[in-house]
């Protein structure tokens, strides 16, 4: 049973969002895009900020097809794998918006098969998952606080199923890559910062601004075959046919709900409360204690500032 009852959290407890603005990382495909669709469908002005122009555009003119010509919907260039696109991006977000309710850390790569560098010199997908979005915060808080936001981070139950620390003596995986242990890593130090982030802006006195973690438990995402190995890619290929998953649609319902609902806990993690919380119900659920490990989460926090050289405009 969750707090909203036996059915959990669905959207049709969201109400009219005229003149609410949400941003969204990676909506070309899976929860971003069911995302971006039922706030659309609320009347909310959804921002989607993706790697691929043209799969953008395409979905825009998808969105008005589906939805009418009068949505607000826009899209902003960003790849999350390179500290100088995201810093661009962040700068004509400031340019083009005047107020964000939620911004929703959606985008992500996964289990990618065999170690790479982004850019910048991070292993990937802490560089994409962690370190993108990590800037992308910080850049925009100020905009945030202005609008008495929220900040929405989408972890996942990979948080739990690698080393549970961050591994600070080799960040980048020069010794013993595996892709779900890089992946676990890059979720962990998301759902983390969240949790530090939420003392931070309780420290600082700005309680304004609220911070959530959630994850879209098992859902039938292209997140795999965009990004993962081919074993990967059969085995998720023979999940989706068993109950052990569940459509894009429902994977988007936490991060939505932490996007819209009202009196959430922002200390609690949300998602799926079924079986292993990979489907079923949404409503706040368990989280292990090593997720809240302020002395690692704080030492992340800082190491971060120093490796992207954004600083938190408390």
């Amino acid at each position: 049973m969750t707090q909203f009852g036996k059915q959990g959290w669905t959207p049709d407890r969201i109400e009219n969002l005229d003149c609410k603005t949400y941003l969204i990382t990676g909506t070309t495909s899976g929860t971003g895009l069911e995302a971006a669709r039922i706030l659309l469908s609320k009347g909310a002005k959804v921002v989607m900020l993706n790697r691929n122009a043209n799969k953008s555009k395409d979905l825009i003119a998808t969105f008005k097809n589906e939805l009418g010509n009068n949505i607000d919907v826009s899209s902003i260039v960003m790849d999350l794998g390179e500290q100088a696109s995201v810093k661009k991006a962040a700068a004509e977000v400031l340019e083009k918006v005047d107020r964000i309710d939620a911004l929703m850390c959606n985008a992500a790569i996964a289990q990618v098969p065999s170690r790479k560098l982004t850019v910048d010199g991070w292993e990937s997908q802490m560089g994409v998952n962690y370190f993108g979005h990590f800037t992308l915060q910080a850049l925009l808080y100020p905009l945030i606080e202005k609008s008495k936001g929220r900040i929405v981070t989408v972890g996942s139950m990979g948080y739990d199923m690698g080393l549970k620390t961050i591994k600070f003596d080799d960040l980048n995986w020069e010794k013993g890559y595996t892709p779900n242990n890089a992946y676990s890593q890059s979720k962990l130090a998301q759902i983390m910062t969240i949790y530090e982030l939420q003392d931070r802006i309780a420290k600082a006195g700005k309680t304004a601004v609220k911070a959530f973690a959630c994850h879209p438990g098992s859902s039938r995402t292209n997140l795999i075959n965009t990004s993962g190995g081919f074993m990967m890619k059969v085995i998720f290929g023979l999940m989706k046919m068993t109950p052990l998953t569940q459509a894009a649609e429902n994977g988007a319902y936490p991060e939505l709900m932490c996007a819209t609902e009202d009196n959430l806990d922002q200390k609690a993690f949300y998602g799926p409360t079924g079986r292993s919380n990979w489907v079923g119900p949404v409503g706040a659920h368990h989280i292990e204690p090593h997720a809240k490990d302020k002395a690692v989460a704080k030492r992340l926090w800082e190491l971060s500032e120093k490796e992207t050289g954004v600083k938190w405009n408390f």
